[in-house]
């Protein structure tokens, strides 16, 4: 009988599914307690997507030897302070960090900020300290589920099981078919949830139901807060969110009398205000007393650095993801990342790569590739060792090397080649770093647990200076909610994962906007324009446009800016019009 090999998944997913491996094909670990077995369907398929095979020079295959040797004489060619190292997600193994070592010891600028998460993660550290991750066995404990922005069985598929037999509450733009078998859907306008956040805070506060022991405890100038939310006049502000106020006052009568949890998506926080955003969803749930109380809590993308030490990392320059040129730079090192399709103005990142000299270290042909004057292939999951930690729930997976390929590296295997061209010192073994990780983890029962792990988060309070949670006292009204036009929203597609995988290659558009399914259109904004095949859908509001993540052309008409904080990319700060062409 065949050996079975348990490994885990690599995509940059909450889930970080357990997987076993047995004759060359994935299956799902039964004996996981979140992903319970079951693959998503983007790792069924896995093999099925094409990968690179060969590195290659402006286009014509060469060895890997003479792949590493055309980088490092590049590389010595050139200033490093004119070296870009941009690092994707594409893979979320912690090795692939190890990367970082050489390029700053080498000089050049590496990055800051994220494409992500980074607005909301910042809103939750100003309120609680530190960005906890919420048990599973929490969320399963809970009798109301308000999911927040998050397409559960799309982003999320395994978290179903735990929210069997509850109240779900969805508050997305979108009617999506979760939205559609939801107790309560709330289709607010976009980029109005800091507003929803507030409403409902005060409504609970006007009543007297707030959690008034816990506020006194564990919370910091609630008097303030209460002041904050009264600024926001009632009528104008629920006309602003678009959705009845008894909507509005039903959602908050249940949270107050149920164990409630907020399972929140990145959606709400793409926005210039997205800071502010999470963290009014954050000091709602404070009102209502959610946090250190079993069966309640709030959801974000977990913070996995919470707590570790991290070998890898650096200090060295950095310029912010979401708004770097790379046409300033000589050599441009783009790692596990697709930036002329991902990065906001993505026809002006096109344009600055042409610029550079481009290397491009990945698995897949995608837009970055085909720009890149050198591709070296990167190994994948099964050809490597490295570890998985998950942003949404407490579970460390270890990934043995199982899989042979001598036509592509690891991120350690590249790190160690440049360390000996380039004569640096200091790098350990790949078996060191790991265990600087593992040593770390939280061991139960033959299971491994993230450093801070905590069973009910904060119950013993909160990680601030002051200790206590600390209320949105102020936040900016969004810049465009007076501008005429349509809104962006760009969600994540059941059939990709950002770039990869079978992309969408419509716009989705409500009916009520005259256009027919088929027709072609030119959707443009102040920073660009493309033109989009088109797809009609009655489930969005009537004043907005869907284009899922990963769309070609889709960041071409969005901004080169960040959130207010400077932390994150504002995909959906953006207002459009449409043409027919």
């Amino acid at each position: 009988m065949a050996e079975k090999i348990k490994t885990a998944c690599p995509l940059d997913c909450y889930d970080a599914c357990s997987v076993i491996y047995m004759d060359g094909k994935l299956k799902g670990d039964k004996n996981h307690p979140v992903t319970r077995g079951f693959l998503c369907p983007h790792l069924n398929n896995y093999h099925k997507y094409k990968v690179l095979e060969k590195p290659k020079f402006r286009g014509k295959e060469i060895s890997l030897e003479k792949a590493v040797s055309i980088l490092a004489e590049k590389l010595k060619s050139v200033k490093p302070e004119n070296v870009l190292h941009f690092r994707g997600s594409g893979n979320l193994g912690k090795m692939q960090e190890v990367t970082d070592l050489f390029f700053a010891k080498y000089g050049a600028v590496l990055t800051k900020g994220s494409l992500c998460d980074a607005a909301g993660q910042l809103g939750i550290e100003n309120g609680r300290g530190r960005n906890i991750i919420l048990p599973v066995e929490q969320i399963e404990k809970s009798e109301l589920v308000v999911v927040w922005g998050r397409n559960i069985p799309v982003t999320n598929s395994h978290m179903l099981p735990f929210l069997k037999d509850k109240i779900i509450a969805v508050i997305d733009p979108i009617k999506t078919d979760f939205a559609k078998r939801a107790n309560i859907h709330l289709q607010i306008n976009p980029g109005t949830d800091l507003e929803l956040a507030n409403m409902m805070a005060r409504f609970t506060i006007m009543q007297n139901e707030e959690a008034e022991e816990f506020v006194e405890e564990f919370c910091e100038d609630f008097d303030y807060y209460y002041d904050y939310l009264k600024s926001f006049r009632i009528v104008r502000t629920v006309e602003k969110i678009g959705v009845d106020i008894l909507e509005i006052m039903t959602l908050q009568e249940l949270m107050k009398d149920l164990k409630t949890v907020f399972l929140v998506g990145n959606g709400v926080q793409k926005y210039s205000n997205g800071t502010d955003t999470i963290r009014a969803i954050d000091s709602l749930a404070a009102t209502l007393g959610l946090f250190g109380k079993e069966g309640c809590g709030v959801s974000f993308l977990g913070d996995t650095s919470a707590g570790l030490e991290n070998p890898f990392a650096v200090e060295a320059k950095r310029v912010n993801k979401a708004v770097v040129d790379f046409g300033n730079y000589d050599l441009c090192f783009i790692q596990g990342a697709n930036p002329a399709n991902q990065n906001p103005a993505s026809k002006d990142v096109r344009e600055g790569l042409e610029k550079s000299f481009t290397v491009y270290f990945g698995l897949y042909e995608n837009e970055t590739s085909e720009l890149s004057d050198l591709v070296i292939p990167a190994k994948n999951f099964l050809q490597k060792s490295d570890m998985r930690f998950s942003y949404g729930h407490e579970y460390v997976s270890f990934l043995p090397k199982i899989e042979e390929n001598e036509n592509a590296l690891s991120e350690y295997e590249l790190t160690k080649k440049l360390f000996d061209i380039f004569g640096f010192e200091g790098l350990k073994s790949e078996e060191e770093y790991l265990n600087i990780f593992k040593s770390q983890l939280i061991e139960e029962e033959g299971l491994y647990k993230i450093p801070v792990y905590e069973k009910i988060p904060y119950k013993e309070g909160f990680y601030t200076d002051e200790e206590k949670f600390l209320f949105i006292e102020e936040s900016e009204e969004g810049s465009l909610h007076e501008k005429e036009g349509l809104w962006l929203i760009t969600p994540k597609s059941k059939k990709s994962l950002n770039s990869q995988f079978e992309r969408e290659k419509y716009a989705y558009l409500h009916p009520s906007l005259g256009i027919k399914e088929g027709e072609k259109v030119k959707i443009s904004s102040e920073y660009g324009e493309y033109i989009f095949e088109t797809k009609i859908d009655d489930s969005l509001k009537e004043n907005t446009v869907l284009i899922y993540s990963g769309t070609a052309g889709v960041n071409f008409i969005t901004p080169r800016k960040t959130d207010e904080y400077g932390n994150g990319a504002v995909f959906q700060e953006v207002k459009l019009k449409i043409e027919r062409v």
